[in-house]
């Protein structure tokens, strides 16, 4: 079993940026799985955010935040992060981590075994 609590978020200026968290707990670590982030904004589906490989040597990113959010993971500490720069109005959300046993970098929220509670994000204009 795998408990997840992601951390960060907050109330931010459009153009600011955040750092999100993902601690990973409990009787298996997460250093082989993939995680990924995704999003669910009041009213709207959870969309997938991005995506990284058990040892971080890839990524997949949604369209709407390439070049804006890194994804990246630090095994020793069970943690995974999602730095999000340029933030836009459009990102405000609840973020949740997700854990997937089959490193399928997978944009599918079903794929994913494991989910956290989520953080709030809010981005003013």
């Amino acid at each position: 079993q795998v408990q997840l609590v992601e951390s960060g978020g907050g109330l931010v200026q459009a153009g600011g940026s955040l750092r999100l968290s993902c601690a990973a707990s409990g009787r298996t670590f997460i250093s082989s799985y993939a995680m990924g982030w995704f999003r669910q904004a009041p009213g709207k589906e959870r969309e997938f955010v991005a995506a990284i490989s058990w040892s971080g040597g890839s990524t997949y990113y949604a369209d709407s935040v390439k070049g804006r959010f890194t994804i990246s993971r630090e095994n020793a500490k069970n943690t995974v992060y999602l730095q999000m720069n340029s933030l836009k109005p459009e990102d405000s959300a609840v973020y949740y981590c997700g854990a997937d046993r089959f490193e399928r970098l997978s944009p599918r929220m079903y794929e994913y075994d494991y989910w956290g509670q989520g953080t709030q994000v809010t981005v003013s204009s």
